[in-house]
């Protein structure tokens, strides 16, 4: 089995490094950026299978940056945590907008978000996307026909 590819986006370095080492100790491939920006052009480029990023940053925000991943093609079903000490300013209709599968507020456990790591790669290994949205198509033509 490959590893699975995690980016890490966040401005605090030791941030960085204590992800990057309890997902690199449980046999993921961490890459990592220190603002949304470089995180955009590495989600590109790399095309991980989970986007862990910080709220605010400087340069380009964590929502700003999910906010580009939903708009391109090739990351828009990329799952994203998204770590933050201001959960409560982000409106549940905009979480749900854009897809960002869970929040940790700081200071976070890396034990917890080494779990909800795993439950969200199992969720996605168990529902692709492209499945899910076969289902979706096939069901709304099953409603046009009624």
């Amino acid at each position: 089995m490959s590893s699975k590819k995690v980016l890490v986006v966040d401005d605090e370095i030791h941030i960085l490094h204590v992800v990057a080492i309890k997902l690199r100790n449980n046999g993921y491939e961490v890459i990592s950026a220190e603002n949304g920006s470089e995180g955009f052009e590495l989600a590109c480029r790399e095309k991980p299978d989970i986007v862990i990023t910080d709220f605010q940053m400087p340069i380009m925000t964590g929502l700003e940056l999910v906010e580009k991943l939903r708009q391109n093609e090739q990351t828009k079903d990329i799952p994203v945590i998204m770590l933050t000490a201001r959960s409560f300013a982000i409106e549940n209709g905009r979480k749900h907008d854009l897809q960002i599968s869970e929040f940790l507020s700081k200071p976070f456990s890396p034990k917890d978000l080494l779990r909800s790591v795993e439950d969200i790669l199992y969720q996605k290994d168990l529902i692709p996307s492209t499945e899910l949205k076969t289902s979706v198509d096939s069901f709304d033509r099953t409603e046009d026909k009624n």
